[in-house]
């Protein structure tokens, strides 16, 4: 001990100061597929498996059920990481939306629910969640509640509508920030039929926000970026820049995500379907997400430490450096942090506890640019000096 009587010198290495905050990792897609002829060793039922080679997943995904296409469609946006649990596809529809769905059976979780076993398992946490042609209201519902769980975001389609005004009917269905909705689905080349097919447009979504959250970052959201390896969309959706009585504005105004074709083919709409107006943006949620598991989880460090002044004025000086990277890096407009007398009384302080406030302005998506026209002939009155200019 360094109270021990010495004859000498020593080092006693003293480690306060300010610790770097690492972001997160947000690019990491987690689905649940079938498909029955999948290579068993690499796509094991019921349980997490980590692609992070996907084209050569793609390779021992076979030809039968989801997981040949939600590959491809990632494929074609790059390479993150992906977490795939592979369920039996079910003698009924019903059948295969519990299997979706899972349980735990035997210590051991099945279905969506194996994907909260991947940081366990895996060392990476899902946060980008779909279940390409199988989401129905059941497998979407339970999808959003492992979302709240693992802080994740959830892409679904309006599962069954063929119209967009049933489309936004089945959007009162839900009024979780972690969920958006999407209608209709894209049109593509299908290599095992060779022919023309409905490419689930959540398949899509999946693999394009994984790729912008590495190109641009988790602030920007899904909408307005070029979608790869499609040729159509699978309804026909009137959409015009300028003009909001559109089939895309209709749903845009009831928090469906919509697709449009203008160079290129494209997801539009920003919106979740948060019953909370503060997070009514995808890239909202996605930025409460991340700032509160990077966060918490920076300050493992910290637990168990010894609670004293110089600790805490760290923890606010770190989590303040954090915000200025990432408002100078245009991820947020700004943050701050501080510590708070009144909400860290003796009592609480005595008994172990530590409050840090902070507060952050996410970055908003331009929804609705207006330019203001008019006519003048101010111009005109030194017309005879632009003559001779």
């Amino acid at each position: 001990m360094a109270t021990d009587y010495h004859h000498g010198v020593r080092v006693v290495e003293v480690s306060d100061g300010t610790r770097p905050i690492r972001t997160i990792s947000t690019a990491v897609i987690g689905v649940v597929v079938t498909g029955s002829d999948a290579d068993a060793t690499t796509f094991p039922l019921n349980r997490p498996a980590l692609v992070t080679d996907i084209a050569t997943a793609v390779g021992k995904a076979g030809d039968s059920g989801t997981i040949p296409y939600v590959l491809d469609a990632i494929k074609d946006h790059g390479s993150p990481a992906v977490v795939v649990v592979r369920v039996e596809e079910g003698e009924t529809d019903a059948e295969t939306t519990s299997n979706v769905i899972g349980t735990t059976v035997n210590g051991q979780k099945t279905g969506l629910q194996a994907l909260t076993a991947a940081k366990a398992n895996l060392g990476v946490t899902p946060r980008i969640l779909g279940v390409p042609g199988l989401d129905n209201q059941a497998v979407t519902a339970e999808m959003v509640s492992i979302a709240k769980l693992t802080r994740a975001f959830v892409y679904a389609n309006a599962h069954g509508c063929e119209t967009k005004e049933a489309a936004a009917l089945y959007r009162d269905n839900f009024g979780a920030r972690e969920l958006m909705l999407i209608w209709p689905d894209f049109v593509s080349y299908d290599t095992i039929n060779s022919a023309d097919h409905t490419e689930w447009a959540v398949a899509r979504a999946l693999g394009l926000r994984a790729a912008i959250d590495e190109d641009t970052g988790w602030h920007k959201t899904l909408s307005n970026v070029e979608v790869e390896g499609v040729t159509g969309i699978s309804k026909d959706v009137f959409w015009d820049l300028q003009n909001p009585s559109t089939d895309a504005g209709y749903l845009n105004g009831k928090d469906v995500t919509t697709l449009i074709r203008k160079e290129g083919f494209r997801f539009w709409g920003s919106r979740t379907c948060s019953s909370d107006p503060l997070f009514c943006f995808e890239n909202y949620t996605r930025t409460a997400q991340v700032l509160a598991d990077t966060m918490a989880e920076a300050h493992f460090w910290a637990m168990d430490k010894p609670l004293h002044p110089t600790m805490a004025r760290d923890i606010v000086d770190g989590v303040n450096a954090k915000f200025r990277e990432l408002t100078r890096n245009n991820y947020l407009i700004g943050g701050s942090a501080w510590y708070d007398p009144t909400k860290n009384d003796k009592d609480t302080l005595k008994a172990g506890k530590l409050l840090i406030s902070y507060d952050y302005t996410p970055v908003p998506p331009l929804e609705n640019l207006l330019f203001e026209q008019k006519i003048t002939d101010d111009y005109l009155v030194d017309f005879a000096a632009q003559m001779t200019a």
